[in-house]
């Protein structure tokens, strides 16, 4: 079935890149809604945007949507991730401001929101999106893949010259919770210098060290406290790519694998996807298919994981 929010849950803090501070209110949605976001702090201008692939213009730092007027919204990955994560389909964000808030730099806040508000079934059957052919996208030696599977399964390589993160690999499958357990609580991380110049740009203006981002130098961890895995980055990067991949407007049923990818390359993927439509196929899933996806059989335990 598809689910929403039993209640409302709202979220404050300061976007990540513009420094300024929005509040973000996420309701339940009827059945067959999907998720659209809704710009309240402007009036004279359509202020509904679509949580979908077709909208995100080019920007490599975040997730960006914008709709027909030019109206947007950015940073909308890690929300989007907690989204599937908790198997909710169905929301309307109310927002201030231009951008999501950015929290902890990870999924948890928002996950631990959700699953607090609790998720409610609606008595209409989920569609997913079955890949049948694998397609695959290639920018310089980053490339990103999906391919044929029963449920969600991703994997993904890494490789940065920082020996504080080095080379990390990584495959899980997304069913059960396992979103929720392993992965929604990996912080976005960058490299000090990467940080100096997005600061000396004017960008990354709401980033504190430790409290919503893991900075490296080299071999050390800048960031107060470490990391919370000892692979957190690639853990990081899978949160983002599921965020990503929930811009296609219903859940995969594919393996993705990214290798040194980021947000426009899988969003090129699913551009590629859609733009092959031998390759995929528009499905109402049966129960045994649905038990595949992120989000299906959370138990109340797994909020402890993100407590």
């Amino acid at each position: 079935m598809q689910a929403t929010l039993r209640s409302s849950v709202e979220f404050k803090g300061l976007g990540l890149h513009s420094g300024r501070p929005a509040r973000m209110k996420v309701h339940p949605a009827a059945a067959s809604f999907g998720i659209w976001f809704r710009r309240v702090d402007i009036q004279d201008s359509d202020n509904m945007i679509p949580a979908r692939y077709d909208v995100v213009p080019q920007s490599q730092l975040c997730t960006r949507l914008r709709n027909e007027a030019g109206v947007e919204v950015s940073t909308v990955e890690h929300l989007m991730a907690a989204l599937a994560g908790c198997g909710i389909h169905n929301a309307l964000i109310e927002i201030d401001g231009p951008e999501v808030p950015i929290l902890d730099g990870s999924s948890a806040p928002f996950v631990r929101g959700l699953l607090a508000r609790g998720v409610q079934a609606q008595n209409v059957p989920v569609l997913a999106i079955e890949v049948l052919e694998e397609v695959t996208v290639t920018r310089g030696d980053a490339t990103a893949t999906l391919r044929p599977a029963r449920g969600m399964k991703m994997r993904f390589d890494i490789e940065f010259p920082d020996a504080a993160i080095g080379q990390q690999t990584l495959a899980t499958d997304l069913r059960n919770g396992h979103f929720v357990r392993e992965l929604c609580d990996s912080r976005t991380f960058c490299r000090q210098a990467e940080v100096d110049a997005m600061k000396a740009n004017g960008l990354a203006l709401g980033g504190v060290p430790g409290e919503n981002a893991v900075v490296v130098d080299g071999d050390a961890v800048v960031s107060p406290g470490g990391l919370r895995h000892k692979d957190e980055p690639v853990r990081h990067k899978m949160l983002d790519a599921l965020g990503d991949l929930a811009l296609a407007g219903a859940p995969l049923l594919a393996e993705y694998h990214g290798v040194r990818a980021g947000h426009m390359l899988t969003n090129e993927l699913l551009r590629a996807l859609f733009a092959r439509p031998s390759a995929w196929r528009l499905i109402e899933c049966s129960p045994e298919q649905a038990a595949q996806l992120p989000g299906v059989d959370l138990h109340a335990e797994d909020l402890a994981h993100v407590a």
